[in-house]
């Protein structure tokens, strides 16, 4: 065991743990007033449901034997973190860092990615049919995956009985490409399906962010948490996680810049959504490449995902699907994008060692690339699809139409985000005011609405305070 190493990888689990956190205060900004805290507490459920289930059997599925060709692995042999936890000398390793220090790194990957998915469905679902989503994805689709990403385990002879995708197709994803980031993409495009489109979407101005300070202080906790999501995945304070901290830093600053030079030209202004935006699109595709482009094509890579992904996030408007928060545009198709450039610009010298287009190395790699997203895409989106769709035709996935007029917050879990009991005479739709003066008359707070609203002849809802 190496002490340092032990340092950088559990310093980097607790910066990968704040990024949900982070990722809560993005995708709250983004929401309408009214969903602010259904969306950051989708985020907070996540963490609830996946660590649990870490524990008790998902880090065995992960990453304990191999059980048929690289598809899984045994989710009973570590139930509960049996045989891990020994102490001292007998710690067992994972390189040279404790295996108990590694399933903390690993839990902390499985939690951002379930939350990632949240962000497709903002302002319209019912907060326990989410929680129900999420541990049963996690459990179906996420620790395979990452099995078949991530597992690199080899027996007493030093043969591979790893993941098919990482360790038997040989495909580069040193930080989750693949496992995180075209996963969750899937899975949010499939609920965004299932769920259909807000009431209002494409036409109501009410759904731009509400928040942007909260936008710009999500996506830095974002981009300061990943520091530890790629350098981390070194597993070792060494010149390897150096290299991946430094591609961290390039690829994202120029996917901002990318972003915003088609945000001028398209739309006549440079945003600090799109600012916000584009570094995360950035931090997306270098993900998976951080071990194997060189700095400088780290930066090309930043520049074309900023702008790939600025183009994408209108998809949703082309074909009719409401990714409310752009998953499907940042995280889907800046995880393909590079996933793929990987294929193209790996660099023979750098940490991955492997031979890109560009360096001579044919198209072998690229198709490697290419079956492994492939295949985790399609894989996601189908189970995440049926999975939404029996909860949706059983529990019910999605709120009631009035109830997402009135505002996800209140109706879901009687509480909001901000006072607006100084709305009077404002246009409250009736059942937001029949929900805050409920909760007004249970909590005790004559700053909200207490008596029962009268509607004019117009529909205008008449308040008194």
């Amino acid at each position: 065991m190496n002490t340092g190493d032990t340092a950088w990888v559990m310093a980097s689990a607790a910066l990968v743990l704040l990024m949900t956190p982070g990722l809560a205060f993005f995708y709250g900004g983004m929401t309408r007033a009214k969903g602010v805290l259904n969306m950051m507490m989708m985020s907070f459920g996540a963490i609830a449901v996946v660590g649990v289930l870490w524990v008790l059997y998902g880090y065995s599925a992960a990453f304990g034997t191999d059980t048929f060709h690289g598809l899984l692995g045994n989710p009973f042999e570590k139930f509960g973190l049996q045989g891990v936890l020994t102490t001292g000398d007998n710690a067992p390793l994972v390189g040279t860092i404790p295996e108990m220090a590694f399933v903390g790194f690993q839990a902390v990957f499985a939690i951002i990615t379930v939350a990632l998915i949240s962000g497709a469905i903002a302002d319209r679902a019912k907060f326990g049919a989410w929680m129900l989503f999420g541990g049963i994805w996690v459990t179906l689709v996420y620790f395979p995956v990452a099995h078949w990403v991530f597992d690199f385990n080899k027996d007493a002879n030093g043969n591979p009985i790893g993941g098919w995708i990482g360790q038997g197709l040989g495909v580069i994803d040193f930080a989750g490409g693949t496992a995180v980031h075209i996963n969750a993409g899937a899975a949010a495009l499939a609920l965004a399906l299932v769920l259909g489109k807000r009431k209002g979407f494409g036409k109501d101005p009410s759904h731009r962010p509400h928040n942007l300070p909260f936008v710009m202080l999500g996506a830095g906790l974002l981009w300061f948490g990943w520091f530890g999501f790629n350098a981390g995945s070194a597993l070792g304070a060494n010149s390897v996680a150096a290299y991946a901290w430094i591609n961290t830093l390039a690829a994202p600053a120029a996917a901002t810049i990318g972003w915003l030079v088609v945000e001028r030209f398209r739309d006549g202004h440079a945003t600090s959504l799109g600012a916000a935006s584009g570094a995360v699109a950035g931090l997306v595709a270098i993900t998976p490449a951080c071990s194997a482009l060189t700095p400088v094509w780290s930066i090309v890579l930043g520049l074309l995902a900023g702008a790939v992904c600025a183009l994408a996030v209108g998809l949703k408007y082309r074909f009719g699907y409401d990714d409310s928060l752009d998953v499907v545009g940042v995280h889907l198709v800046g995880g393909l994008f590079g996933t793929l450039f990987i294929g193209l610009a790996a660099n023979p010298e750098s940490p991955a060692a492997a031979a890109g287009l560009f360096y001579g190395g044919g198209l072998e790699q690229l198709g490697k690339q290419a079956i492994g997203s492939v295949a985790v895409l399609v894989y996601s989106f189908v189970i995440a699809f049926v999975v939404g769709w029996i909860i949706n035709k059983t529990i019910g996935f999605r709120v009631s139409e009035d109830h997402e007029v009135a505002g996800v917050d209140i109706s879901v879990h009687a509480e909001s985000a901000y006072d607006f009991g100084g709305r009077v005479g404002s246009s409250f739709h009736p059942l937001e005011a029949e929900l805050h003066a409920r909760f007004a008359s249970e909590t005790g707070d004559r700053a909200i609405v207490k008596e029962s609203p009268t509607s004019d002849s117009e529909g205008k809802l008449k308040v008194k305070a």
